[in-house]
């Protein structure tokens, strides 16, 4: 069997203020229990034009003293 891709990033997104799809930055706004949340920015103006959801299986264990 072939092995499929999991996991894509985003390297040009439309941005509705430049009105042109432009490089993005990929930046991590949290660290959830079901996964990472990902935002994607525009390179020239800031806007922000999209977001994702990195789910991932994980064996967390959290200790509190």
């Amino acid at each position: 069997m072939r092995e499929t891709y999991k996991d894509f990033d985003a390297t040009e997104l439309f941005c509705s203020r430049c009105k042109r799809a432009v490089p993005v930055k990929k930046r991590l706004i949290l660290i959830l229990p079901e996964g990472e949340k990902y935002n994607y920015k525009c390179v020239y103006c800031g806007a922000s034009i999209g977001d994702k959801m990195v789910t991932q299986q994980r064996n967390i264990k959290v200790t509190l003293r």
